[in-house]
């Protein structure tokens, strides 16, 4: 058997005395999308939260690509190839579409070097445009963020996120508020992107996922409760019972 891309062993996450965790486990196989699903409350965010290395867990082991990230600080999280875009879109709205991922890029090109060769330069900016023709917004390039549909704005920090050139893309609720029209565009990128890297996404609609997900963890009341393709999911009368009987 493969290593997993992401191992998640025994996690607990405790606030206090509230436990919004509680012995949780999961493996995530590379090169495939997948989705951690549950109703609201179920502690989604929190495991994204704990995986994407913004809290860290109360007990319990991180694993990526076999190497322990337990208690690694969130800008190595970012270093050792895991990325994320947020449930609240994170852009710098002042800034043009392009001035954003060209940042993001020379982040992670060069972060410490204040001045740089002008073809350096020109490569970071040719770098940008292209991440923004991979997520539909090279017609968008000068626009200021804030002038973006929420759709675009998504799609942009999407961009940003792939500036990092992660082996791994963390999506928390990728198509929250968007339209109908928005979440078809933006579920169809992130089936585009899943074949260049894998994409875990946390989401709480579960019709979304069934469609493109080759695996899906379920989660309720913060508690492991199944793993699965979306068949097994669809089968489990657990799931059904605490999750599908919601609408």
């Amino acid at each position: 058997m493969s290593t997993p891309i992401l191992e998640v062993e025994g996690v607990s996450k405790r606030f206090g005395n509230f436990v919004a965790l509680n012995n949780v486990s999961a493996r995530f196989e590379a090169g495939k999308l997948s989705a951690i699903i549950g109703p609201n409350g179920a502690g989604k965010s929190t495991f994204f939260n704990v995986v994407s290395g913004a809290f860290p867990p109360s007990s319990g082991r991180l694993k990526f690509q076999g190497r322990d990230i337990t208690g690694l600080a969130q800008h190595e999280f970012a270093r050792t190839g895991i990325a994320k875009s947020f449930q609240i879109t994170n852009v710098f709205k002042q800034l043009s579409a392009h001035e954003n991922v060209r940042v993001a890029v020379q982040m992670r090109h060069s972060r410490w070097q204040l001045y740089k060769p002008r073809a350096a330069m020109a490569e970071l900016s040719e770098r940008a445009h292209g991440l923004l023709a991979r997520v539909g917004l090279a017609d968008h390039h000068g626009r200021p963020a804030a002038d973006l549909a929420h759709g675009q704005q998504r799609a942009l920090e999407v961009a940003m996120a792939l500036a990092a050139e992660p082996a791994l893309l963390l999506m928390d609720e990728p198509t929250a508020g968007m339209s109908p029209e928005e979440t078809k565009v933006m579920m169809d990128l992130i089936v585009e992107l899943s074949a260049e890297r894998s994409v875990i996404l946390v989401e709480h609609k579960m019709k979304l996922v069934m469609g493109i997900c080759q695996r899906l963890l379920v989660l309720h009341h913060g508690e492991f409760l199944a793993e699965g393709t979306p068949e097994d999911i669809k089968a489990n009368d657990d799931v059904r019972r605490v999750y599908l009987g919601q609408g």
